[in-house]
Formats: C-alpha cells, structure tokens, sequence
C-alpha cells in the first residue's frame, strides 16, 4: 500500500468519525417528565418534549434537562419570632412542580433557591403575625396563607406550589415546660372535675333510688293493708249474711259472733271490740251452758 492510499484512508477515518459525531450531537432523546431548552446560537429556539428530536449540529445547543415531576423539598429550620416576641423554630416542606420549562430558565437563576428564600421570608411575615399559641393551633391556616403568596410570586417563573406544610413548630425549651406544666395542671384539673362529677351523680342516683324503694315499700305497705281490711270487712258482711239470711235465733247467732272475733282482732287497727246488746242474753246462756257442763250420757242441753 502506497503512501496515498495510506491517507486516503485516514481521510475516510476522519470523515466517519466526524459524521459519527454530527450524528451523535444531532440526535437527541428526551426522557419522560423531562424536558429540555433549546438555544439556537444562544437565543431561545424551542423546548423538546420526551421522546427523539433532531437538532442541527453546532448551531443548537441543549440546556440541561428539566424534571416536570412534583418536588418535595424540606428546608432547614428558620427561627421567626411570634407577635409576642417569642422566637420559635418552624421546619417547612413545599411541594411544588415545574410547569413551564423556559420560564423556570430564563425567568430565574435558580429557581429552588427563590423558593426557598421567599418560603422563610413568607412564613416570617405569617406567623409574625400570630402569638405563639396561635402558631401553634393554626398550622392549616398558615400553609394556605404560605401556599397562596408562594403560588402567585413562582406563577412567573414557571413553577407551581402545590402545598406547604409545616413539619414542627419548636418554642423555646423554658416556654415548651411552661407549656407542660400547664397542660398537666389542666388535666389534673379536669381529672378532678369529673371525679367530684361522678361522686355528685352517684350520690343522686343512690339517693333517688332510696326514695323509690321507700315509696314502693310504703305503697306496698298501704294496699296490704287495704287488702287485708277489705278482705276481713268482706269475710264479716258474707258471715252476717249468711246468719241473717237463715234468721238465726240468737243463740246460734251469738256462737258465730264468738267465731269470727278472732279473725277481726287478727288487723293491728282493731283493738275495740262491740258486741251487739241483743247477743248479751244470749251469751250469758252459752257461757252458762259450758259452765255448768253435761248433764249425763243422754242429756240434751
């Protein structure tokens, strides 16, 4: 191989190699939820979405790409003092997404810094505001506020805060015993409450059941006694009847009389006995007659 055919193939070598690289730099594939800035000899000439796209070789230049995914970003802890000069540490985290890539390029120099920096100046002017105990109970009220300012100042910059939340409020150590002290103070309270509560409706049932039973047992008590007076009232009226009716001599009248004085003097309420005038004479003979006794086998009294 002569000398010319040597260079002849360098030549060729060299060609290939600078068309590899036209290739290589004309040819670009964006990933997906990225999305890349185009420059067309250093001005803005489009922004490639995923997928493959062609550019023309030393003219255009790809920026770097851009992620459109939602972010979440903590930030570090920012003392701000309260309305009642009380400085507490307040963790924040934003959510927030890239929605216009060019925006978010030319717009600002860097656009997660600006978050962050207008988030802690945001926050300050909030919760400046507030006393402590309010910064503490109103977090949902702070985030909409933060989220709000933070959505219509990044609106420009192409990014979109989606939410801001709040990951601790820390006061100062001698507040936080202060605190605890009185919220054990206050449970210790309510714990007393209840229990001087509970003893005081105890006390009313206790009492209220008391009344009842000694309602009952007088109730009770009193239709017993109804009872048992009706009963013996209804027992004399049905024997005095029954003697009436078979027009009893008073003899026979004054045995039964006799019969049925025990079962009235069985009532606490009867302790006076009468007996009638007509049956006088006629007791006299019955006791007379037990008096005195058989008068042999076969006598008739």
């Amino acid at each position: 191989m002569d000398f010319g055919s040597i260079v002849l193939l360098l030549f060729l070598v060299v060609v290939a190699i600078f068309v590899l690289s036209i290739l290589f730099k004309s040819i670009r594939i964006i990933p997906q939820a990225s999305a890349g800035v185009v420059e067309r000899l250093g001005r803005y000439h489009k922004t490639l979405m995923p997928g493959l796209n062609i550019l023309i070789p030393f003219i255009d230049r790809l920026r770097p790409l851009i992620d459109m995914r939602e972010q979440v970003v903590s930030f570090p802890p920012q003392p701000v003092i309260t309305e009642d000069n009380l400085v507490v540490s307040i963790d924040t985290v934003v959510y927030f997404q890239v929605t216009d890539a060019r925006a978010a390029t030319y717009e600002i120099a860097n656009y997660l810094g600006a978050v962050e920096q207008l988030t802690t100046t945001t926050l300050r002017n909030v919760v400046g505001s507030l006393n402590l105990e309010e910064a503490l109970t109103s977090r949902d009220n702070i985030n909409g506020q933060l989220r709000i300012v933070l959505d219509e100042a990044t609106g420009k910059w192409g990014v979109r805060v989606g939410r801001v939340e709040l990951k601790a409020i820390d006061p100062p150590l001698s507040i936080q015993d202060s605190m605890e002290k009185q919220m054990r103070a206050e449970r210790d309270r309510r714990a007393q409450i209840l229990t001087a509560e509970g003893t005081k409706q105890a006390a009313i049932l206790q009492a209220e059941g008391s009344r009842q039973a000694s309602i009952l047992e007088a109730e009770g008590e009193a239709q017993a006694a109804v009872l048992r007076a009706n009963g013996e009232a209804q027992a004399i009226a049905t024997v005095f009847g029954a003697i009436h009716a078979g027009d009893p001599d008073s003899k026979l009248l004054a045995y039964q009389y006799l019969q049925m004085l025990p079962k009235i003097a069985e009532g606490e309420s009867n302790k006076l006995w009468i007996i009638p005038t007509e049956l006088t004479e006629a007791l006299k003979g019955i006791t007379a007659g037990f008096m005195s006794g058989p008068k042999g086998p076969g006598a008739v009294s």
